[in-house]
């Protein structure tokens, strides 16, 4: 037998490789993805899993295919899940787990398996992209069967077969971070009116330490897509990494909030995105000027739904698919320049300019130069508020009786 394994290089997905081969007789082929996680060095990690037992460590530098063709789109659909959280990681999981399965096939493999839990979402996400993707592969998840349920257990399994794991004093709470953001949940936090401790935060200094003062920036959009900053051409990865040191260094794109796990439970997550959370500003606001009413409206909904599916690991499905169409058709006008002000903890919209913007001078002003046919307005109320006036009149009728 022949397994693909997720693998981070962390506690879990070293001890994962050694008790897949010999629970299951398998040669074991593990895979990594880059997708902007500190301290990653793919070549350590290629080599870290050769030693833990892998036959072959296949890496890659997912980051631009990450942020071009997942975060960005999520962004132009307008998706925070729950109103609030960018989904960093639930974005990352359908990259990774396409790739898995596209490595798995590649060498002829007969499984894929990863260490997610079986409390979490990202379960869901790995296996049922999977199921889209290679319903001929064999999903194993070791966490969810394994007898190594201590982190003791593991290290004890790891040194009687001398494989090297990182040995390092643990924190009471798991941290998942990539390009896009960083989630933070157990410990302490588990307590709802537990402030986060200081120490949980990667991506964002305190507001309360943030510089005095503020900065203003300029955002560049063309067609939905970021492209500059204040000015200067930038590729995604760059623009994502700019953004993110210096509204972190700001405090802005802190989140703290109760959700709703797809499994059914609710969870007290903590999450930072400081890039992610001032470009869904920007770009909403560019959207503001540029789409019509009914299209704006109906926008927000879609991107209610576009939350839900990505959260929910359905990012392969036809419905996704679907939406992303429609959000794609709504962008092509969404093209300008938005200017913003960060400052401690907040990043405040000042300016706004584009060529395809609906925002007439002569319509809105109440000025010299005011265009607006003020006499139209009075035939506009009575047809407007027709059906409300002949309800109206019934109810005093009947009320009257």
């Amino acid at each position: 037998m022949k397994i693909v394994c997720a693998y981070s290089g962390g506690l879990d997905t070293s001890v994962m490789v050694p008790w897949l081969a010999e629970h299951y007789d398998a040669e074991i082929i593990t895979y990594t993805g880059d997708l902007g996680q500190p301290g990653t060095n793919l070549e350590e990690t290629r080599a870290k899993a050769l030693a833990t037992g892998a036959s072959q460590a296949v890496v890659d530098d997912l980051r631009r295919r990450f942020v071009e063709e997942f975060c960005f789109p999520a962004m132009q659909a307008g998706a925070l899940y729950e109103g609030t959280y960018p989904m960093h990681t639930a974005l990352g999981r359908p990259l990774l787990a396409q790739r898995l399965c596209e490595v798995a096939d590649a060498h002829g493999a007969d499984a894929i398996a990863h260490g997610c839990t079986g409390k979490g979402n990202d379960q869901v996400r790995f296996e049922v992209a999977a199921q889209c993707l290679a319903p001929h592969l064999k999903v194993l998840a070791p966490l969810r069967e394994w007898e190594l349920t201590t982190r003791e257990a593991e290290i004890a399994y790891a040194t009687e077969r001398n494989i090297p794991v990182p040995v390092s004093k643990e924190k009471p709470y798991s941290i998942d971070e990539n390009i896009w953001g960083c989630a933070i949940e157990c410990g302490e936090m588990e307590d709802l009116w537990a402030e986060p401790p200081a120490d949980v935060w990667r991506m964002t200094a305190d507001p309360a330490q943030a510089p005095k003062g503020s900065t203003e920036i300029v955002l560049s959009f063309r067609a939905g897509v970021p492209v500059a900053l204040d000015g200067e051409e930038l590729g995604p990865v760059a623009i994502v990494g700019a953004l993110n040191a210096l509204a972190g260094r700001y405090g802005v794109g802190r989140m703290d909030m109760v959700e709703n796990r797809v499994v059914g439970l609710k969870s007290r997550e903590v999450y930072e995105g400081p890039a992610a959370i001032v470009l869904h500003q920007a770009h909403r606001e560019l959207e503001r000027m540029v789409l019509d009413r009914p299209t704006a409206h109906y926008k927000a909904k879609v991107a209610q739904d576009f939350a839900d599916l990505v959260y929910d690991g359905l990012w392969f499905g036809p419905l996704r698919e679907a939406l992303q169409a429609f959000v794609a058709q709504t962008q092509s006008t969404v093209t300008g320049d938005v200017r913003l002000r960060i400052t401690a903890g907040a990043a405040r919209i000042t300016g706004r300019r584009s060529p395809y913007s609906l925002y007439d001078d002569g319509l809105a002003t109440y000025s010299d130069g005011d265009t607006f046919d003020r006499e139209a307005a009075e035939g506009f109320l009575k047809l407007y508020g027709l059906s409300y006036r002949t309800w109206g009149r019934v109810k005093r009728k009947h009320g009257a009786d």
